[in-house]
């Protein structure tokens, strides 16, 4: 589940959303109200239930081999999402849905690279949201090694030491 040409998603487990009207997260590090959307390189982040815990990790053109191997494996392709095992059967029951946006209504934002696209003004959907499917299917149909670990910190350690690219959402769920 990507976007089109020209468009970029929303996720969200509710699927009667009309507009998205700018606000600002109680978990946001910014002040200003904004709607949140994905690019296509970035629509795999957001392939989780809400409050999920994850770190994810992939290869960038700066990876070693070396880090390559360890992080991902031998034959692990290009990217591996980790998640606990207590969140696996939310990942198999949660109902997510991908919203579509009108690129153009969104700016890139992020620091030092774009991470995600924000308008500061009331967007509207392209039409109603499409119904993502099964998570766990929707990783392997993209090749994404889905882990599933007890915790996510020895693993994050890991990554965040490597020279993988890599980003963690909802950290602050996982077990400490």
């Amino acid at each position: 589940m990507r976007p089109e040409s020209g468009e970029v998603l929303h996720f969200s487990e509710n699927p009667g959303i009309k507009v998205f009207t700018p606000h600002v997260a109680a978990t946001a590090q910014q002040t200003e109200a904004l709607v949140w959307a994905v690019d296509a390189a970035r629509a795999p982040d957001y392939w989780f239930p809400r409050h999920c815990p994850r770190a994810m990790a992939w290869v960038t053109v700066e990876t070693s081999e070396a880090d390559r191997i360890h992080i991902l494996g031998p034959g692990g392709g290009e990217r591996v999402h980790a998640i606990e095992h207590r969140w696996l059967t939310r990942m198999l029951d949660t109902q997510l849905f991908a919203y579509r946006f009108d690129a153009s209504d969104f700016v890139e934002f992020g620091e030092p690279v774009p991470h995600a696209h924000v308008s500061r003004v009331p967007v509207t959907p392209l039409g109603p949201p499409d119904p993502v499917g099964n998570l766990v299917d929707l990783h392997a149909q993209a090749g994404i090694q889905l882990r599933c670990l007890p915790t996510l910190s020895g693993f994050w350690e890991a990554v965040v030491s490597s020279t993988l690219g890599f980003s963690g959402i909802r950290l602050r769920n996982a077990i400490r």
